[in-house]
């Protein structure tokens, strides 16, 4: 009985918020964006690339303007904060493009501008492996952030582009931090103190973080997690109770790094690209050769309110809820996405 009291309360509030996702790489297709919209997400940092070049970015932007043609009821694309706001007006689910390497720029600094009028906003200067730009967490020795790296931070300042350095090395990530001029984004990752996968953050690097007004995005993705597939809600909300503490609420929000129902063949573009023969296993281990099962309360973004109920659950006010699940990132792209 006390379930169906409970039951409105969070799904009322759930419904009323504007939810982001800091972070998917699904199998984009229209049922997808059902689940989207029917888990209630406003807005979804959507991955269009990996290891592709400029004209394979060309060819997922037509690819995803197909989807804007044939979807128009379900989804939009962000181009800015306001898309967002609008988004939740309409009842869609606003789409905004990410890259997770810095490939869609190849060697060119001038390629940071041409794809951010083409609506690339965020972009990861590194994919565990040490690029043009700065290294990755999978690398031996983090050499930190290149001289290309310096200028592509600043050139990305300046058209508002988002640094993200969720795959990036412990110092590569600090000297983002530092570089620059505006705040940057861990948009899919958690606290190493959490679980200690290669791909969480120390301490330093998320106080680091908050302290340069920036934003970390929890990881919902089972090898991030402590007992993987296994981890439960309430662990969940006690390690974004703790990083709260450490971080501040503002600082905080949700980066799923959902991957619907992706074939296995991606799992290894991402994991290998271009660059390897054999197939990277990252921790080193046979047992993530595969995508991880699916956390039980957490399988697709139809579970989206969930989160919102844990959350509540585990104390946070209704405030601070509506800032986790979607406002602090609103707030973050709002100032971040304007070019100077």
């Amino acid at each position: 009985m006390h379930d169906l009291q409970k039951q409105p309360t969070h799904m009322t509030l759930h419904n009323d918020l504007i939810v982001v996702d800091g972070l998917q790489y699904s199998n984009w297709s229209r049922d997808i964006f059902e689940q989207l919209r029917d888990g209630g997400v406003t807005m979804v940092h959507a991955t269009i690339v990996y290891h592709e070049q400029i004209r394979e970015t060309l060819l997922r932007i037509a690819e995803w303007n197909r989807h804007f043609e044939m979807n128009s009821d379900l989804i939009m694309p962000v181009r800015s904060a306001a898309d967002i706001r609008l988004a939740k007006q309409l009842g869609k689910v606003g789409v905004m493009f990410g890259a997770q390497n810095c490939s869609p720029i190849e060697d060119d600094i001038g390629m940071v501008e041409v794809m951010r009028e083409l609506n690339l906003m965020i972009m990861q200067l590194t994919y565990n492996n040490q690029s043009l730009l700065a290294c990755g967490c999978y690398e031996a020795h983090d050499s930190g952030v290149t001289r290309f790296g310096h200028q592509a931070i600043k050139e990305m300042n300046r058209v508002g582009m988002i640094v993200d350095m969720s795959h990036s090395g412990e110092r590569s990530t600090l000297d983002a931090i530092e570089i620059s001029e505006r705040p940057i984004v861990i948009s899919h990752a958690n606290p190493s103190s959490f679980h200690a996968a290669k791909r969480n953050k120390s301490d330093q690097v998320l106080k680091a973080l908050a302290e340069s007004g920036g934003l970390l995005g929890f990881s919902l993705y089972p090898f991030h997690l402590k007992n993987g597939p296994d981890c439960s809600l309430n662990e969940f909300c006690d390690m974004v109770a703790s990083t709260a503490d450490l971080m501040g609420i503002d600082h905080i929000g949700i980066g799923t790094d959902l991957c619907q129902e992706q074939p296995s063949s991606v799992l290894e573009w991402m994991r290998n690209g271009r660059w390897s023969k054999a197939m990277d296993y990252g921790e080193g281990s046979k047992a993530n050769a595969d995508w991880p099962r699916p956390l039980s309360w957490f399988r697709d973004s139809r579970d989206f309110p969930n989160l919102t109920q844990g959350l509540l659950t585990r104390g946070f006010s209704t405030m601070e809820v509506g800032k986790i699940m979607g406002l602090n990132w609103l707030n973050f792209l709002d100032e971040g996405l304007k070019p100077q």
